[in-house]
């Protein structure tokens, strides 16, 4: 049949792109449960049940005492919260769909707007968790006191940002080799149980100690994270810069992987494999 093609403005096009991305980001969050609030429900009792295992074993194993002084359980909120937000993005954008998936083939759906719905939901699922426990905890437990929460804020985003550049790179493998890829991604979230340093204080490390963590970003993020969020700890063996960089460095690659893995994809990679 014939139709009248309608050119769209620039900002019409933009406000379409962002329309979608907003639609994409909804059915990402609805896709785990349909009804959004046992959604955020689930969300909230993965990272409950991480904080209560965490506080019993470091209670157990006598390492409350090399702890930042203050609340110990914002010492352990502070790595779980950022831990939790970077392994659901690093997952959440491996899996968002490639240039292979059945959703790319009708437009204007391309894979570029399925990460960013992958990762918007992530952040709204991770950003809600944040503060529906925090202010569980600061109204059934005791008043919680953050000394810059906007800096304690902004850190969280940044374990996002990185989170969303790893999963760009395992995204952009995964048509080339899907295995490679999911195992990739379950062992770079299990190894950050440990890598990511949410369970002891980098200062206190030993130089050898620090050199084993210091190549991942997710380390200098929570690092960084209990600087702004206690008022007498100073992070003086990470920096912000670090993370911020390799994660840009990051999504450049991913971006161009992508780019080169959507010009040569083919819709027979899923008969063949």
């Amino acid at each position: 049949m014939f139709y009248v093609k309608s050119r769209q403005s620039k900002i019409g096009s933009a406000f379409a792109i962002l329309a979608l991305i907003y639609h994409c980001t909804v059915q990402a969050i609805r896709s785990t449960n349909r009804n959004a609030f046992l959604a955020l429900l689930s969300a909230i009792m993965q990272t409950l049940i991480l904080i209560t295992a965490f506080y019993f074993m470091m209670s157990m194993l006598g390492m409350r005492r090399i702890a930042i002084r203050g609340d110990f359980i914002v010492y352990i909120m502070s790595g779980i919260f950022l831990y939790m937000t970077h392994i659901k993005t690093v997952s959440a954008v491996a899996r968002s769909g490639g240039p292979t998936s059945a959703m790319m083939n009708h437009a204007p759906m391309n894979t570029i707007i399925a990460i960013a719905a992958a990762a918007l939901s992530t952040l709204y699922l991770q950003l809600l968790t944040v503060f529906v426990v925090l202010y569980g905890y600061h109204v059934v437990v005791e008043p919680v006191h953050i000394d810059d929460p906007i800096g304690a804020l902004g850190m969280i985003l940044v374990a996002w940002f990185s989170g969303v550049a790893v999963g760009m790179v395992l995204l952009a493998i995964t048509p080339w080799s899907p295995g490679f890829a999911n195992v990739a991604t379950l062992i770079y979230t299990r190894a950050n149980m440990i890598a990511s340093g949410k369970m002891f204080v980098a200062n206190s490390l030993p130089a050898t100690k620090v050199a084993i963590f210091d190549w991942n970003p997710l380390f200098h993020i929570i690092d960084q994270t209990r600087g702004y969020a206690f008022i007498n700890y100073n992070p003086h063996v990470t920096n912000l810069h670090y993370p911020i960089y390799v994660s840009l460095v990051l999504i450049m690659i991913g971006l161009m992987a992508e780019f080169y893995t959507r010009r040569h994809a083919s819709l027979s990679w899923n008969a063949t494999r």
